[in-house]
């Protein structure tokens, strides 16, 4: 008979498609997150042309006579940096609040994006992020001369409550409190926003200030950014551990989909009819090559224990000591006779395991009288 159960081997061979697959996609989603800051890549960077970019915003800045420096690392930000420049961090969450509150003190104006809690509780005490919101077009309702002369502007994204001393504009969405500025999304800078209501006027005039602008885009790669304890999951994109979370329920239901039904056995009717006696002699065939007499040996005798309980009144939990004495007294045979027929030691050879047959149909026929 050849079983159909698979094995380990096929179980292998019919996987390792797939997995090699998942292995290659896995390793280039961390290679392109480790290397995503050495170039252009839109998501604010200044370099970049494409819709999420600030390539314009850069461009008309240079043209005001504001010399933009872009900074990818947290030692590029830190050399260019001087007190007569505005910083701008597109991504503060990226960085150890410690070290944003190191730069943060080294120049005279700066400009977070999107910064939450964590990275306000050190840098602005008192600052309390919020949900974050539809980001659409919104009127200023504040006296911040930027967000007054701007006019309506596309904000929204993560909102900022404060003390009075703070001055809030566009529903939260824009928060200056003294010279460090809060911007709950990075819209108004991207290439493909920067012509749309007064988003261009807000831009130039929050990172237009001084003479200088240190445009910085951390990097999740950056060791001397983030704290030293990051694991590798922090360094996932949000996107690619949400594709993941969702490959992983498409492949459990995949799984309850193809998996083998447990059920109630039933019964099939066999191509051929077997009789009882090749049954038994198969099975016997088989103790006989792997020698087991012992095992063949106790199989006969609990057989053989099993028919004469009923005809001797005993259960099932009858103690063997009771069912020796009643077998004894039935046959007339010593209890030291009975006891090894029955719970004797295993027989030495195939000879000897016939014999032991022999009598334990003897002993049957005695105790029911034939």
């Amino acid at each position: 008979m050849t079983t159909v159960s698979p094995d380990a081997k096929r179980i292998w061979r019919a996987a390792r498609v797939p997995v090699f697959i998942a292995v290659v996609v896995l390793l280039a989603a961390i290679l392109l997150t480790l290397t995503r800051g050495g170039g252009p890549r839109g998501d604010l960077d200044p370099g970049s042309a494409e819709p999420g970019g600030s390539l314009a915003l850069t461009r008309l800045l240079t043209q005001q006579g504001v010399r933009v420096v872009p900074a990818r690392t947290f030692d590029q930000a830190s050399s260019a940096l001087s007190q007569d420049a505005t910083l701008l961090v597109t991504d503060p969450d990226l960085v150890q609040p410690a070290r944003l509150a190191e730069l943060r003190g080294r120049v005279d104006t700066a400009v977070l994006v999107g910064a939450r809690q964590d990275v306000l509780d050190l840098l602005l005490p008192g600052v309390v992020a919020r949900d974050e919101a539809e980001v659409t077009v919104r009127s200023p309702g504040c006296t911040v001369a930027a967000a007054v002369a701007a006019g309506n502007a596309m904000l929204g994204g993560t909102g900022y409550w404060a003390h009075q001393t703070a001055r809030t504009c566009y529903d939260g969405s824009l928060l200056q409190l003294g010279p460090t500025t809060l911007l709950g999304t990075g819209v108004p800078l991207t290439n493909e926003r920067l012509a749309t209501e007064g988003d261009a006027a807000l831009a130039m005039r929050l990172l237009g200030h001084q003479s200088t602008l240190v445009w910085y885009v951390p990097s999740p790669g950056d060791p001397a950014a983030g704290p030293g304890n990051r694991s590798s999951l922090d360094l996932i994109p949000r996107g690619w551990l949400f594709g993941a979370i969702e490959v992983g329920v498409a492949a459990v239901l995949f799984a309850l989909w193809r998996a083998r039904r447990l059920g109630p056995v039933v019964p099939e009717p066999l191509p051929v009819v077997v009789r009882a006696a090749e049954t038994v002699e198969g099975r016997a065939r088989l103790y006989r090559r792997s020698r087991s007499t012992g095992y063949a040996a106790d199989v006969l005798r609990q057989a053989a224990i099993d028919r004469l309980r009923p005809v001797l009144g005993f259960g099932a939990g009858a103690e063997p000591a009771a069912v020796v004495e009643s077998v004894s007294a039935r046959t007339g045979r010593a209890g030291a006779e009975a006891g090894a027929l029955l719970y004797g030691p295993a027989p030495g050879d195939d000879a000897s395991l016939v014999r032991l047959a022999d009598e334990l149909d003897r002993l049957e026929r005695e105790v029911r009288g034939e």
